[in-house]
């Protein structure tokens, strides 16, 4: 989404240095004869097989299902990279939690431009994230975002990649819609063991200038051409958007909803719309996907960053009203923190941070969703890696879990599909101090003050730190 900010593949490209002057020689005419068909564009280490199917498939017992449960989207940085040691601890925290969800965009976010030039293929970095998700028992989750240049005005060829923000969150031209559609068919094809994919991300690119809304349309006409394209190569593969930001603002703007409110503030009135267009003109749905945060476009939250969290338990509601309750709610994206001008989230303590995060998440369920991503801010390298799920993997002592992972890990071996909630009871002096989430055999507590206090849910009374996260077992 745009406050976190775009990263892309860019600076993955390597050169490779000739040697002696024959073979120099040699390889320009080998250039010249491979790399620049028709119009000139270098397709330099591409390929036409792009829906060739690579590595070993995986056979997950949840794929067949549309609710994957509580997982994380890859960024720029990731554990397929780094030290071997680190990335294999990363591989083996996940797998020992379960095999968490993991979502990976096609373009940008680590992934390089998949397709530079029309036919010609380049996966190799989406081939690498799609076999970590693999090797960590995970449940692979694709976004088809963003579009290769030549689809959106830009220009074709390998290295003539714009990956500036403005470039990269633009949409593909609608007489390029069908060749996006081609290209997550090859996609589907080339990673069968994907049966979850997102059509695009938060509309970049769908803004109607000239009316002063979303272009709606244009993103239900996509959709709707992948949706068709992906169920021609599996009928079974699942598909989901609209991954609209659920916008909140101040009540007193122009864009606010006078319906839909709250203390948290109001929605905007213009994603209410875009999304009624795609619900009503889609021409199907597996789950419905959204994004946003609990804090309003003027980063306040509102009245504090605990009770701000109900804005995810409303939006849910209301979707789940538009779509008739039948389809699974994710969300794709979901932040409590306001980023600075620099989009970093630095100025909480990791307990403030977890817990606030843990508020978000049982806001989340409460609003009847049944998966979601928390999107990992994860660094190159160093060792301060604020939100992170783990260090960075770069040197050999990296990819040590940190609290955040810990969080994610349980609430989906604990919260995942199928999860049955019961209503425990809190003491009557506790009930404005704790957020709390509950099956037959789990209950997550979680302290929102910023002192210690002494707390009793489901008939147990125990301690909590400032700004704890409990776990008891029932």
């Amino acid at each position: 989404m745009g406050r976190h900010g775009w990263t892309s593949g860019a600076g993955r490209w390597r050169l490779t240095a000739l040697l002696g002057v024959g073979v120099a020689a040699l390889a320009l005419i080998v250039t010249l004869i491979n790399t620049l068909p028709d119009g000139g564009e270098s397709t330099a280490g591409t390929s036409r097989n792009g829906d060739t199917v690579h590595g070993t498939p995986a056979t997950r017992p949840d794929q067949d299902k549309p609710e994957v449960g509580w997982g994380f989207t890859h960024t720029q940085f990731s554990a397929d990279e780094g030290s071997s040691a680190a990335t294999e601890q990363v591989e083996g925290l996940i797998s020992d939690a379960g095999g968490m969800p993991q979502d990976q965009a096609i373009m940008g976010w680590g992934a390089d431009n998949p397709e530079p030039v029309k036919g010609r293929y380049d996966f190799g970095a989406l081939d690498r994230r799609i076999d970590f998700i693999r090797k960590s028992g995970g449940t692979p989750v694709v976004t088809l975002c963003c579009s290769p240049d030549w689809m959106k005005g830009g220009t074709s060829g390998v290295n003539n990649t714009d990956w500036s923000q403005a470039s990269l969150e633009t949409a593909p031209q609608p007489a390029h819609f069908a060749d996006f559609a081609a290209l997550a068919a090859t996609v589907a094809k080339r990673y069968p063991d994907v049966h979850h994919f997102v059509v695009w991300n938060e509309f970049k690119g769908f803004w109607n200038d000239s009316q002063g809304r979303w272009d709606y349309e244009g993103y239900t006409k996509l959709y709707n051409l992948v949706y068709k394209a992906l169920k021609k190569v599996d009928k079974d593969i699942m598909v989901g958007g609209p991954y609209l930001v659920m916008d909140s603002v101040d009540p007193r703007a122009g864009e606010a909803s006078s319906t839909f409110k709250g203390p948290w503030g109001a929605m905007d009135q213009r994603v209410l719309d875009a999304f009624a267009y795609w619900n009503t003109h889609k021409v199907g749905a597996d789950f419905v996907v959204v994004d946003g945060s609990s804090y309003t476009n003027d980063d306040e939250l509102l009245p504090n960053e605990f009770a701000a969290t109900d804005k995810f338990t409303a939006v849910g509601k209301w979707v789940r009203g538009q779509t008739g309750d039948k389809l699974p709610l994710w969300w794709a994206e979901y932040y409590v923190e306001p980023a600075d001008g620099k989009d970093e989230r630095r100025g909480w303590s990791e307990n403030r941070r977890v817990a606030v995060q843990a508020a978000g998440m049982i806001a989340m369920v409460k609003g009847g969703a049944s998966s979601g991503f928390y999107w990992n801010p994860e660094d190159e390298k160093g060792t301060d890696c604020p939100g992170c799920l783990w260090t960075p993997t770069e040197g050999a002592a990296g990819g040590r879990k940190l609290p955040m992972f810990d969080l994610i890990a349980r609430f989906n071996q604990e919260f995942g599909p199928g999860a049955t909630y019961e209503t425990v009871p809190v003491a009557a002096d506790d009930v404005l101090n704790v957020r709390v989430l509950a099956t037959d055999k789990a209950v997550l507590v979680v302290n929102t003050l910023d002192r210690s206090i002494s707390a009793k849910v489901d008939g147990k009374q125990f301690e909590m730190q400032a700004y704890e996260v409990k776990w008891l077992t029932r």
